[in-house]
């Protein structure tokens, strides 16, 4: 076989044999769903006058405006409070569950459709990073990102230690329960009339999805109708990583090509006006000490440029883009505080740590279980209630990486069972995982 064709079969191998980025998949579901969740905690008091029907975009006039786009949101089945309150505070739930990786499968898709419900419904609030998460949270329901530092991670090598040891694992009577409510739901739904036919055939295809994987699961990991699910699972959940990469790469390129056209941009003067509005101005102290120096904002104007422009070419060599990655991350962060838009900030750092590698997640993974076992110690030893529960619980999930488990059932986590692996394709067995195993997410 020519080396071209070596290649294309290592290519379609990877991308069909493993569910490729199992640590990057996590952490931008963490990323965003902690995002969201910030952002929906900060503004609940003022939750009714951003989405709620004392909002300035009244009811009405979205009404009309979603007629026109098509865009799904749930806040115009009803104008009532008591269902506004019940869809934020969906949003609040699942966004905190997807947080914890519980039944990741299906807390994604309920993630998505808290943030359109919420984000279709006054489309003029936001400061840019609720269209990052508007976008995410569409790509998310692709991807497996529940593998690793999740509750459903924690489960899986909860079952696989059972079966090891000759055991039958406890049957699992969460997720049939909450794949049939969802069925009873999206049923009311559609004979409802409420949502348009595009949306129904979209949610009605994930519930199908579900109930197929319970049945593939049943055969056994060798039918051949199981390892067809697991491929074209494989494909979803790369395909999705991988447009999740190319949006970040495509708000970098947009934002730094459009400001290469700007006059202040040019002259290197950009960074100092949103310092000197009242709206970006939160610590007028220290926008104007950091607008002294006219060589300094200089630098800041040109440097911003040159990162967001040259970003997206760096990702052919490693060690320059983890060198301009840690600098928009800082550079994130310096906005946050400086400008006071800390959920864009943390928005666009969760979209940035999908290229963030393995090495160094593995290692920041490690760190933070070291850092929870510790505080659990602490509250074990003051007497907190549950603490030292929940640290012997802790204990055996010291691994960090992907864990053997069987197919997940309706409405658990996963569209079906997937080979671990690293960024680099190599299967996981940095942590005593077998190369041929499955994973949840």
């Amino acid at each position: 076989m020519s080396g071209a064709g070596s290649a294309l079969k290592r290519g379609v191998d990877r991308a069909t044999g493993s569910a490729l980025g199992p640590y990057q998949s996590a952490i931008v579901r963490i990323g965003f769903a902690l995002t969201w969740l910030l952002f929906l905690v900060r503004e609940f008091p003022h939750r009714h006058a951003l989405y709620g029907p004392d909002g300035p975009w009244d009811w009405g006039m979205a009404r009309d405006l979603v007629a026109d786009n098509g865009a799904f949101t749930m806040l115009l089945w009803s104008d009532g409070r008591l269902w506004f309150e019940a869809v934020y505070g969906l949003a609040v739930l699942s966004s905190a569950l997807l947080l914890l990786g519980w039944r990741t499968r299906t807390m994604s898709v309920l993630f998505m459709v808290g943030v359109l419900s919420l984000l279709n419904r006054s489309i003029f609030v936001g400061d840019g990073g609720d269209n990052v998460i508007h976008l995410v949270a569409i790509y998310l329901v692709l991807t497996r990102c529940g593998q690793v530092w999740s509750l459903d991670a924690r489960r899986a090598r909860r079952r696989a230690a059972a079966l090891a040891r000759g055991e039958r694992p406890a049957h699992d009577r969460v997720g049939p329960v909450l794949w049939g409510a969802l069925g009873i739901a999206l049923c009311a739904v559609t004979f409802s009339g409420k949502a348009g036919w595009g949306w129904l055939l979209v949610f009605w295809g994930l519930w199908v999805v579900q109930g197929l994987w319970w049945l593939a699961d049943r055969k056994g990991p060798e039918d051949p109708d199981r390892r067809l699910f697991d491929v074209l699972a494989n494909v979803v959940h790369n395909t999705g990583l991988l447009i999740i990469m190319a949006e970040a790469c495509l708000i970098y390129a947009t934002a730094g090509w459009y400001k290469v056209q700007g006059s202040r941009w040019q002259d290197g003067t950009a960074a100092y006006y949103p310092l000197h509005l009242d709206y970006f101005s939160p610590w007028p102290a220290l926008s104007d000490l950091m607008t002294q120096s006219g060589t300094f904002i200089m630098l800041v104007t040109y440097g911003t440029v040159i990162v967001q422009v040259a970003f997206p070419f760096t990702l052919f060599n490693r060690k320059v883009k983890n060198v301009l990655l840690a600098v928009m991350i800082i550079e994130h962060s310096v906005i946050a505080v400086t400008l006071g838009l800390p959920f864009f900030s943390l928005a666009m750092i969760a979209a940035d740590a999908v290229f963030l590698p393995t090495s160094f997640l593995r290692r920041l993974g490690r760190a933070a279980g070291r850092a929870g076992r510790a505080v659990l110690g602490r509250a074990a030893r003051l007497g907190v209630p549950g603490a030292g529960r929940a640290l012997g619980a802790a204990a055996p999930d010291l691994p960090a990486g992907p864990a053997p488990v069987p197919g997940p059932r309706p409405g658990t986590a996963g569209d079906g069972p997937q080979p671990g692996a690293t960024d680099r394709g190599a299967p996981a067995t940095g942590d005593g995982v077998p190369p041929r195993v499955t994973s949840p997410g």
